[in-house]
């Protein structure tokens, strides 16, 4: 296929590179921003006397609010530009962390959280619609993985390095210095990315907005991705949300620093998101989406048994699914979307992002009265109805 390197920026260029540093460096910032307070759990419960429901309401407000910030974020960007939005948003979080750290009481704490997730928005609804606008489409699949690895290595740093500061000094120290890293990548994103070729704004209208949003949910394809951006994070956030609890009491009393050291499986998202937009290629979206999601349950199945190497190796099927369920759907979104894609992607993660606040809360129902059996059962059962939706999705449409 021919095309114009002056419309789109092509693999192996200075500018695709630039592209995917400064877009890893926005993942790095938002991500660890965002999960940093999940290996603290605990440390909430302990320190302001909460229920494990409670404590996870630390990250629950924050993916809240990151949900309904994108339906109006991702719309803003459609009209004045997509690197703005996102510098804006990373400022802002890194901010918003700092302030954080400096909070006394858990409400201030769930205050401060809830704008950490608001601001942090700007980056997650836009990023991946900049990626389809300037990136090649032969490019697409592979800069959206590169991307979402991106994103993993965020996730898994934010986790990793606030376990491991817990235990050298308190949750306000580790959170001051997760908000400095932040904002040192913020300089790097800003300096680097490329200013956008293919943008074309349009009119901030919410009448269109509206408009585009019946549109786009009328869509049977982007309504069913929606479904599945639900119910992907809503399981993978209640899986590792819990897995410390049942991972600090009997049979095997981890201490923080070990369980924190369990998010390196989220390492095997860097290999499945880009191995799956490859593998698309083969076997196509919906067949290969399908495959994910199975290995998802097929993970958590393994995690049944009560020997720790085993969990491990279950965590890494559970995770390794899930980004490559993610970078499926989510590529799939900007290939399907043909107007407002910007507001198709926010429509995405809004789904995405509210299915962590909302099963990742409800789920605490089901652990306490199953523990990990019940966090188990809750997650395969909502894994299935995805499964049944893709499957529904008629394989001429993708």
């Amino acid at each position: 296929m021919q095309y114009d390197d002056d419309q789109y920026i092509v693999k192996k260029t200075n500018k695709f590179h630039k592209v995917l540093f400064s877009l890893f460096c926005a993942g790095l910032s938002t991500f660890s921003i965002l999960y940093c307070v999940q290996p603290i759990l605990p440390i909430f419960s302990i320190e302001f006397h909460l229920t494990p429901y409670e404590s996870s309401l630390s990250l629950s407000s924050s993916t809240a609010t990151m949900a309904l910030g994108m339906l109006f974020t991702g719309s803003l960007s459609d009209s004045i530009g997509r690197k703005i939005i996102m510098s804006s948003s990373l400022f802002l979080a890194t901010l918003f962390t700092i302030l954080c750290a400096l909070m006394d009481t858990w409400n201030e704490i769930i205050i401060m959280r809830m704008l950490t997730g608001f601001a942090l928005s700007g980056v997650a609804a836009v990023a991946m619609t900049y990626l389809s606008e300037e990136i090649h489409p032969k490019f697409l699949p592979f800069a959206i993985g590169l991307y979402i690895s991106g994103n993993t290595l965020g996730g898994f740093s934010g986790r990793l390095l606030s376990s491991i500061l817990i235990n050298y000094c308190t949750w306000k120290m580790s959170l001051f210095i997760i908000g400095i890293i932040s904002l040192t990548a913020s300089i790097i994103f800003l300096k680097l990315l490329p200013e956008s070729k293919n943008f074309c704004g349009i009119s901030f209208s919410p009448k269109k907005i509206l408009y585009n949003l019946i549109l786009q949910c009328s869509d049977k394809i982007l309504f069913s991705l929606f479904i599945v951006g639900f119910v992907l994070m809503g399981s993978f956030v209640t899986l590792f949300n819990y897995v410390g609890y049942r991972l600090m009491i009997k049979p095997f009393f981890l201490n923080q620093i070990v369980i924190g050291f369990l998010s390196i499986v989220y390492l095997t998202g860097i290999y499945s998101s880009l191995k799956a937009s490859i593998l698309i290629k083969r076997f196509g979206r919906r067949n290969v989406l399908i495959y994910s999601l199975m290995t998802m349950i097929l993970g958590l199945l393994i995690t049944q048994l009560n020997i720790l190497i085993v969990i491990i190796f279950g965590l890494m099927l559970f995770s390794s699914g899930f980004f490559a369920s993610h970078s499926i759907a989510s590529s799939w979104i900007g290939y399907r979307a043909k107007v407002a894609r910007g507001q198709a992607s926010s429509l995405y993660l809004c789904c995405y992002y509210l299915g962590s606040s909302i099963l990742g809360t409800l789920s605490g129902v089901f652990w306490s009265f199953g523990h990990w059996i019940g966090i188990s059962i809750f997650v395969i059962v909502i894994l299935l109805i995805a499964i049944k939706i893709v499957y529904r999705i008629n394989i001429k449409d993708e």
